[in-house]
């Protein structure tokens, strides 16, 4: 039996490429396909409207309580960068500086991290500071300084030092002719501050398109106001954005040569403002990070990421493969990492992504799953779990904000009295509280939302067997929720886990169902070998309200939960945002289903959702809005607009 050869375009006397060769092709792909590379240019188009500034911001130093190595990590949205690793002092000076974009509905507080790195343990985060971009439009054009006290993670209201930054956001207009007044000074040879008119021809015929080399001599007249045939730079710059307004003249970009007009004038004067930083010979911090716990592991995690060693991406893929799950955080509009102990992330993915898992599940892994659990629930509540307190905070110190804790730590007698701990009055604001017909966040926790169970099984589920009947159950389930919407909060370890009312309504009862306990985490969630929302433990209540109808609440138990408690009784009236009840020790979930056109969630929550990312959440955020209330709609808290 003959072979045909492999490369059927390939001469034969061409050597095959080294395996090194090879490699470094697979990279150049990987980079291609996953969009890899340089972020300096704006990744996406940006509206007209939504385009506030562009914001510098330079890191300048820090004054620690103690000496070592120290970087800092600046992160906006879903951008990360950081800055070089300074010598070993107690006053590292970084001087390094980034430009970010700045919308009117987007994120708007940045996040500067700083961490402590040697050769002998991890990089650690010591300290943070938030910066409110939209203060800083406010405020003078002059460049804003100012130090600022670096919080403890676990302790915000301690100092662990101070951080000196600055801060300077131009306007859309002093960018445009800030840009022009660059691109010129390309062209610009013996740097007197004047063009000739034929250095404006050089520049207009190497990257402008035909209409710009038209109107060479018709431009530069405009601005020769004297006549002497030399026209100052700054006037010529004025003339060229006021031109490019009405119609673009510059076809590609004078830095990397990437062709223009892919968007509009304002996305195309961004992409060359941000290019043109990357030139400007200033220490410009590393980017290309989501997060950054990502930023700090450094060259480790690019040489992985090269060579897809790593499984880092937003969406389903980092759910349900990958050993950090990445989650939009809310409040600040940016990227999270929820990181999970590598051993853990092995043996789940063994157990849930597999059907080598599936057949250890089907024979006797859920005893063993149970068992484990309420040993694990009994041990939390004797009096020798309490030493475990202080190691759970530390694990968590940059997730669990003790200042809000209601009850001082010394006052937890077991560590399930801790893990159910309450918070401090108006800790948790729940929003619009007078109005019943927005209904408002049940947990502390990492939120799915979406209108149908076929979404939710498309996007997020993947057991064949979900559906809203298995999930509720025969005693709660009803015709008018079979087709309704559903929302998903995941409650980590760390979370506050005392679960609140959504809506306001009648308790009408409360249904449990006995059960597995699997874990919740997404790599489970997102296995098409189990089921575990319609397989775990699990208490159904019914509430019905007047602006949405009936409204099933459904607390499930995960592994290692102990018990999940309720705090009122069928036939009470609930207000929205009471506490509702608590999980004891561990993670666990808690999903409502809305009547079938009866909700209209908050558009970012859906947009999240649509990608299969999961938003986190506070107790009290707004979730949606009813569709059945004929009454003034409220804006969304977290669309509003600089106004």
């Amino acid at each position: 039996m003959g072979h045909s050869p492999s490369r059927q375009n390939a001469c034969a006397g061409d050597p095959l490429p080294s395996r090194f060769a090879r490699f470094r092709r697979r990279l150049r792909l990987h980079r291609r396909h996953s969009g890899g590379g340089d972020d300096s240019a704006s990744a996406k188009a940006i509206a007209a409207g939504e385009f506030a500034g562009i914001a510098r911001i330079r890191i300048v130093k820090a004054d620690m309580r103690f000496k070592d190595k120290f970087f800092a990590c600046l992160s906006l949205g879903d951008r990360t960068y950081r800055t070089e690793t300074s010598d070993n002092t107690q006053r590292p000076v970084w001087d390094s500086e980034k430009k970010v974009i700045v919308e009117t509905n987007g994120p708007h507080i940045a996040r500067i991290s700083v961490f402590e790195t040697n050769r002998f343990s991890k990089s650690t985060l010591v300290g943070y500071c938030e910066v409110d971009l939209f203060e800083m439009l406010t405020k003078d054009l002059d460049e804003h300084s100012e130090d600022l006290p670096l919080l403890d993670p676990s302790s915000p209201n301690t100092t662990v030092g101070s951080i000196t930054i600055s801060c300077y956001i131009e306007d859309p207009v002093e960018t445009e002719q800030s840009f022009a007044r660059r691109v010129l000074a390309i062209v610009d040879y013996n740097e007197d501050g004047t063009l000739s008119l034929s250095e404006f021809s050089d520049l207009m015929k190497a990257f402008g398109n035909k209409l710009a080399v038209a109107k060479i001599e018709e431009l530069f007249r405009q601005a020769d106001t004297n006549g002497d045939g030399i026209v100052d730079i700054n006037e010529l710059a004025a003339l060229l954005a006021d031109q490019q307004e009405k119609e673009p003249l510059i076809s590609n970009c004078p830095v990397c040569g990437e062709d223009l007009g892919k968007y509009d004038k304002i996305n195309d004067m961004i992409h060359m403002t941000l290019c043109f930083d990357e030139g400007t010979g200033n220490q410009i911090m590393t980017g290309g990070f989501l997060t950054d716990k990502q930023a700090s592991y450094g060259w480790m995690f690019k040489l992985s990421e090269w060579a897809h060693f790593s499984t880092y991406d937003v969406g389903l893929h980092s759910g349900s493969a990958a050993s950090h799950i990445l989650v939009f955080d809310r409040r600040t509009k940016r990227i999270v990492e929820e990181v999970i102990d590598g051993k853990i992330v092995l043996s789940m993915r063994a157990l849930y992504q597999s059907k080598v898992g599936l057949t250890l599940i089907n024979t006797g892994v859920k005893d063993i799953l149970k068992n484990l659990s309420e040993k694990q629930g009994k041990k939390m509540n004797s009096p020798d779990s309490a030493k475990d307190i202080p190691k759970f905070l530390e694990l968590f110190k940059d997730q669990i904000n003790m200042d809000e804790v209601k009850d001082p730590i010394e006052s937890f007698k077991t560590f399930n009295e801790f893990f159910i701990r309450g918070l401090k009055p108006g800790a948790r604001p729940i929003a619009y509280d007078d109005q019943d017909g927005i209904a408002t966040c049940a947990a502390d926790s990492r939120l799915m939302a979406f209108s149908s169970v076929d979404e939710s099984t498309r996007l997020w589920i993947k057991g064949r067997k979900f559906s809203i009947e298995g999930l509720l159950g025969t005693s709660a389930h009803s015709n008018a929720l079979s087709n309704g919407s559903l929302v998903i909060f995941r409650l980590a370890p760390q979370d506050y886990h005392r679960f609140h009312v959504p809506v306001s309504g009648t308790v009408e009862k409360f249904v449990e169902i006995p059960g597995c306990l699997y874990t919740v985490n997404p790599i489970a969630v997102n296995s098409k070998y189990c089921n575990v929302f319609t397989e775990n433990k699990r208490v159904v209540s019914i509430i019905s309200t007047s602006e949405f109808g009936k409204v099933a609440f459904v607390a499930i138990g995960a592994t290692m939960v102990g018990s999940i408690t309720f705090l009122k009784n069928e036939g009470d009236y609930v207000q929205k945002g009471d506490e509702f009840g608590y999980f004891s020790f561990g993670g666990s979930t808690v999903i409502c289903v809305f009547e079938k056109d009866a909700i209209q969630f908050d558009a970012d929550l859906v947009a999240n959702s649509e990608r299969s990312l999961e938003t986190l959440v506070s107790v009290g955020m707004t979730l949606g809005v009813s569709k059945r209330n004929s009454g003034p709609q409220v804006p969304e808290l977290q669309k509003c607009s600089l106004e």
